[in-house]
């Protein structure tokens, strides 16, 4: 299974989602996971650069790719991984659309703010494109680094549960330190020595969301 996080606009959080989520799948379901890199930032190659200094391994397999070249990575590989999970770039680019082309599963995520609402639109155009070529390819927006509280997540929800081309799902992740500082030192949430538990559980919940997508 194919899983691709992406969004055309950058700071939704959305490596940050992928280098969490390929531990999850390591570290709880025993899966043999590759993590391929298309942004062209490279956030996801500094995280493992850090893992690997600090724990000799990752546990997963890391695997850079860039442009249209991230879909002959995808399809060459599949055969040898149970996941393989991409890190789009956080623009509309060559990656991005390639990677649509190969992705079972698109996550899009979103904050709860007006300016990231509003690139649902474009986003859901891309999927709509996407999906001419990839007729498999199922979309699902996600709320990430949302507020603790308030009434902008429940605005931000109800805007994306209303686009025809990408569904809403409903496993918030709330906006907590817990993500930024284990990122920081190589480690995914579930990792910490003391690990915080709202952030695991919400990290575990969107992770069982997404393994039961994979079952249909």
């Amino acid at each position: 299974m194919i899983v691709a996080f992406i969004q055309t606009k950058g700071g939704v959080g959305k490596t940050t989602l992928a280098i969490n989520l390929a531990i999850e799948r390591i570290k709880r379901a025993g899966r043999n996971v590759l993590l391929i890199d298309a942004d062209e930032q490279g956030t996801a190659s500094d995280f493992t650069t850090i893992r690997r200094d600090r724990l000799g391994a990752t546990g997963y397999t890391l695997e850079p790719a860039l442009g249209a070249a991230v879909r002959n990575q995808a399809l060459s590989l599949a055969k040898h991984y149970d996941d393989i999970l991409i890190d789009a770039g956080g623009r509309d680019n060559a990656a991005l659309r390639a990677t649509l082309t190969v992705a079972d599963i698109a996550v899009v995520p979103f904050q709860p703010r007006s300016f990231d609402v509003w690139t649902l639109d474009k986003v859901g155009s891309l999927i709509a494109e996407a999906r001419e070529a990839n007729p498999k390819l199922r979309a699902y927006a996600v709320l990430n680094c949302a507020d603790s509280q308030g009434q902008d997540n429940l605005a931000a929800a109800d805007a994306l549960a209303e686009n025809q081309d990408i569904a809403y799902l409903d496993a918030p992740m709330v906006r907590r330190k817990a993500f930024p500082n284990c990122n920081a030192i190589g480690l995914g949430v579930l990792e910490a020595a003391q690990p915080d538990r709202k952030a695991c559980n919400e990290l575990i919940r969107l992770a069982e969301k997404l393994s039961g997508l994979k079952k249909k």
